[in-house]
This record gives structure tokens, sequence and C-alpha cells, in this order.
């Protein structure tokens, strides 16, 4: 095989779920629509630091966004099954956008306030506690082929990642040069692609089976389900020690870049952008894996590698170094976060999927107001450095926990996988294969 030949096969490997028109509607759309995701996320908390210059208001602004998805997102994982996947998914993001207009008129009309910057993070909270489960749970309605899923997953975190990288530069930019209305404008513009994407689908219709009992035994059967099926509890719980910790420094990223750095909006935003690239190389690797085998070891080397690089962010004070350890940072996060989805997506009863996706919600945006808090007010008694490294010890801690756990978890979830139609080839060739090669 030649090296050109070569390289097609890898990359029609990493991009093998685009064969499916659905889904490439889906990626191209929602690929428009992240960046300008991106560039409001990166504008709302340097908006309120500029308005205030208060870390405890940062936390604030990012308890009110994080705050719903505690409380609404096991409620939207039982409505997740209930309802049509894709009905949920195209009118939360009209809601995003009618969001997003209004945020950029009241900053570019001069009326802005912080409480309303606030009152408006916890309305899109309440949207994403919602888009968020049906958008990971609408996946598998526009795959077509299981084996696929996983390539599918990692295609989300490549888009959502490169947007990340995208997004926050061109924000970066523009927070200078045009300030942050026109972030949120430019925001507004970009849900037109994805709703676009959406509307153009062709979807088989599918019967619902209307579940007739209450919404309380739907709680619960789904919180034992997912707490009491060994190997999601202790992926959901690892995933929300982590988002906690997220929030330690992206919460306090801007002071970071701000007061420690000696910078301003251009720091904040190749900070930002710089953890966006890690996640992008991450999101690669993960696309190109063929198989779901071995993710369980990702996840807590993710973990390791994140928490590390929050320790040396920690005691950064060069803007090159800070560069090179948010790459690193980025990486980590993402690795985790898309190998648990993929692994989550693969042992989970259809049945369930959105109830488990609502968890996996909360694990990584219910958390996070905690975690906001958490910072803003360790920051204002420890300093900025010092609540980022307790972020990182944190982590690491927990990804330690998780790899004891790790052989456990192997011999649960090996005779799912072999069972299941997504990993055939694997019941196939590698019957004798031991069971520290399944996970």
């Amino acid at each position: 095989m030649t090296r050109d030949s070569h390289i097609a096969l890898r990359f029609q490997i990493v991009f093998r779920s685009l064969k499916y028109r659905n889904y490439r509607l889906f990626f191209y759309g929602q690929s428009v629509s992240l960046i300008g995701t991106w560039m409001q996320r990166i504008a709302i908390p340097w908006l309120v630091y500029r308005l205030t210059g208060s870390a405890m208001l940062l936390g604030i602004s990012g308890f009110a966004g994080q705050l719903p998805s505690l409380f609404l997102s096991p409620f939207a994982g039982v409505l997740t099954d209930r309802w049509n996947r894709y009905n949920v998914l195209l009118w939360t993001q009209i809601l995003a956008m009618v969001h997003a207009f209004f945020l950029a008129w009241l900053v570019l009309s001069g009326n802005v306030m912080v409480w309303q910057i606030i009152a408006l993070s916890f309305f899109i909270g309440c949207i994403s506690a919602f888009e968020i489960p049906a958008r990971h749970s609408f996946v598998i309605d526009m795959v077509e082929r299981k084996e696929d899923l996983g390539n599918a997953i990692a295609l989300n975190s490549l888009m959502f990642n490169g947007a990340r990288l995208i997004g926050p530069s061109i924000a970066g930019v523009l927070l200078a040069a045009a300030g942050e209305g026109i972030c949120f404008l430019i925001n507004g513009i970009s849900f037109l692609f994805v709703i676009g994407s959406l509307l153009a689908m062709k979807l088989e219709k599918k019967e619902i089976d209307r579940i007739k009992s209450d919404i309380g035994n739907e709680l619960r059967e789904g919180f034992n389900y997912t707490f009491g099926f060994l190997p999601i509890r202790h992926l959901i719980l690892l995933l929300a020690l982590v988002n906690i910790m997220v929030m330690f420094y992206s919460t306090l990223m801007p002071v970071f870049a701000k007061e420690i750095l000696a910078g301003d909006s251009h720091t904040y935003g190749f900070l930002m952008g710089a953890a966006g690239f890690g996640a992008l190389i991450g999101a690669i690797f993960l696309a190109s894996r063929e198989t779901v085998l071995k993710l369980g070891r990702i996840v807590p080397a993710a973990v390791i590698v994140f928490g590390t690089g929050l320790v040396i962010l920690s005691f950064s004070r060069i803007f090159a170094l800070s560069l090179l350890v948010m790459v690193f940072v980025g990486m980590g996060l993402m690795l985790q976060a898309a190998s648990s989805n993929t692994i989550l997506q693969t042992i989970t009863d259809d049945d369930k999927r959105g109830r488990v996706m609502s968890f996996y919600t909360m694990a990584i945006m219910g958390t996070a107001p905690f975690g906001s808090l958490l910072a803003g007010w360790l920051a204002k008694s420890i300093g900025t450095p010092f609540t980022i490294m307790i972020g990182g010890v944190f982590s690491i801690a927990g990804a330690l926990i998780f790899l004891r756990r790790l052989p456990e978890l192997k011999q649960i979830v090996r005779p799912i996988y072999i069972k299941m139609g997504i990993i055939r080839e694997v019941a196939e060739g590698i019957q004798n294969a031991s069971e520290k090669e399944i996970y």
C-alpha cells in the first residue's frame, strides 16, 4: 500500500459516518453553529468581568447558566425517551437562536446589565438541559449501522472542538475590535445553518411507544439503571468530579489571562483556543479508532493528563508555557468526555438512552454551578493559581480511584460487548483475547 493510499484509507476511517446523509447534514450545519456558540461562550464571561471586575460575579454567572441542568436534566431525559428527539432538537435550536439575538440587541443598544446576563444565562441553561440529551440520543437515529456509532460520537467531538479552536480565536479578535455584541449577533446567525440542516433531513417515521407510567416512576427507573450498573455509575461519577474541577479554570480564565499573565482579550481567546486545539487532536485520535475497545483505559489516563495540566498551569506565569499546557488540558478533557459518551451509548439499553444521557448531561453541566461558585469563592480566598491547582489535584485523585476499579468494570462490560452486533468481529476474531484488551 502506497503512502497516499494509506492516508486516503485513514481519512475514510476517520470520516466514515459522513456516508449517512442525515448525519452529514447535521455535521456540516452543527459545525458552523458551534463556532458561533463558542464565540458566545467566550464573550459572556469577558462581558461580565468587563462590567464588574468581580471573580465572584463570574462564578455567579456561570452558576446561573449551569444550574438548570442539575434540576431539569432528569426530567428532560424522561421526556426525550417519550418525545420525538428530532422535534426536541429542532425547537431547542430555534429558542437558542432567539436567545442569542436578544442578547446581541441588549449589548449593541447599550442597555445590558449584569442581572440581565445572569437571567439570560439561566434561560439558555434551561434550553441546554433539553438540547444536550436530545442531541446525544439523536445520533443513533442518524447513523444506520451501530458499528459506526462510536465514530459518529467521535466526529461530534471533532466538530465541537474544531469550533472550540476557531470560535475563541475569532472571539478574541472581535472582543478587542468590536465588542461582545458582535459575537452574540454572529452566534444568532450561525443557528440558521443547523436549523436548515435539520429541516433538510429525511428521517424514517417511527412509532413512539407512549409510556403510560408517571414521570416519577420513570425517573426512578432511570436513576436505578444508571447508578445500579457499575460501569455507567463510575463513568458518570468521574465525569461529575472532573467537570466540577473544569469550572476551576474555565470560570477564572479571564482573571488568569488579565491578572496573572498581564494580558487582554487576545490572551484569553488564545488560551481557550489552545484548549480547543488540544481537544481537536484528541477527537481526531478517537475518530481514527475502528472499535470501542480499550476506551476504558483512555478515560482515567485522559483525566490524569487534564489534572496534571491544571497543576502546571497554576504555576505558570509565561504565556507560551500556558498555551502549551492548555493544549494538554483540552485534550485530556475531551478524551474523557467523548470516550465516556461512546462507552455509555454502547452499553445502554435503547429505551433508557435519553435518561442515561440526561445523567451524562448532569455530570457535565449540572455539577458545574457548584464548581463555578466554589471557584469564585476560592479565588477570592486563596487566589486564582491555587484554585486551579486544587482542581488538578482532585482530578488526578478521581482518576486513580477509577483506575483501581477498572479490572472489575472490564469483567462486567466484556460479555455485553460480545453480545452486541457492533462488536461482532471482536467475538469472532479475538475470542481468546484477555479481558484487559476488551475495555
